[in-house]
């Protein structure tokens, strides 16, 4: 990784930060990844609909997640000249067979990145992020160990929700009715381990006090308790591979 920067988290731990650029098909797609120091595993985020790697929100959530020892990629799924067609017209943000696509390269990606040591890979969805999450998880089965969709539009991702066998915690707000129904017609049509998380008075965006708080610390536990211990990193192990 080039550019690299470290910080140091709350709680103690050191975390390197990183821009990274992954290329899908015929385009090259930036992120930001936040590597702890002996990281229990990786969480891909997919953002929602007119959001990007910028988001406040899934910044905080990253932070948490990093802090509580769970390696972070914040990645734009549109590029620059995407976005900006999108916002005349929308047919990208709801594509979510297009959207699911390039996740799930970049899921691969980050599989098979040096610095993630076999780590195992989660999924974290916002908004139309979420559908696109579910359906790369179905297509990864295993790869993707776990997911968390943060009022999240899974009814999107119905042709594939009956394919997800990763653990998946479904997060909305108690304020946003009609997403709270979409994601509970959604869950029914599911066979994995699945849990619905209401944040009561909270809207759409979890802007209400302490509720973005909440999404991240039960996103961050539901993936500490699905994800598999790892192996120490064995440096001399990783020499004679090489």
């Amino acid at each position: 990784m080039n550019d690299t920067r470290g910080s140091q988290g709350s709680a103690g731990l050191a975390i390197e930060h990183a821009p990274v650029t992954v290329a899908v098909d015929s385009v090259r797609l930036e992120g930001d990844l936040g590597i702890p120091t002996a990281a229990k595993g990786a969480v891909l985020f997919a953002h929602g609909s007119g959001s990007s790697r910028h988001s406040p929100r899934n910044r905080y959530v990253a932070d948490v997640l990093n802090e509580g020892g769970l390696a972070t990629l914040l990645i734009d799924l549109l590029t620059e000249d995407d976005q900006q067609g999108d916002l005349h017209t929308a047919h990208l943000r709801f594509n979510i067979p297009f959207l699911s696509r390039r996740l799930e390269v970049i899921t691969e990606w980050l599989a098979n990145h040096p610095a993630m040591h076999d780590l195992k890979i989660c999924h974290f969805g916002a908004s139309t992020g979420a559908a696109a999450a579910l359906v790369a998880a179905a297509e990864l089965p295993n790869l993707v160990r776990a997911v968390v969709s943060r009022g999240g539009r899974p009814d999107l991702a119905r042709a594939a929700l009956a394919r997800v066998e990763a653990p998946t915690l479904l997060i909305v707000g108690g304020a946003d009715p009609m997403v709270l129904d979409l994601n509970r017609e959604a869950m029914a049509l599911m066979r994995c381990e699945k849990q619905l998380q209401m944040i009561p008075g909270a809207g759409h965006l979890f802007e209400e006090p302490g509720a973005l708080q909440k999404v991240a610390a039960l996103a961050r536990d539901w993936f500490l308790e699905k994800l598999p211990m790892p192996a120490p990193f064995n440096p001399a192990a990783g020499r004679a591979r090489s």
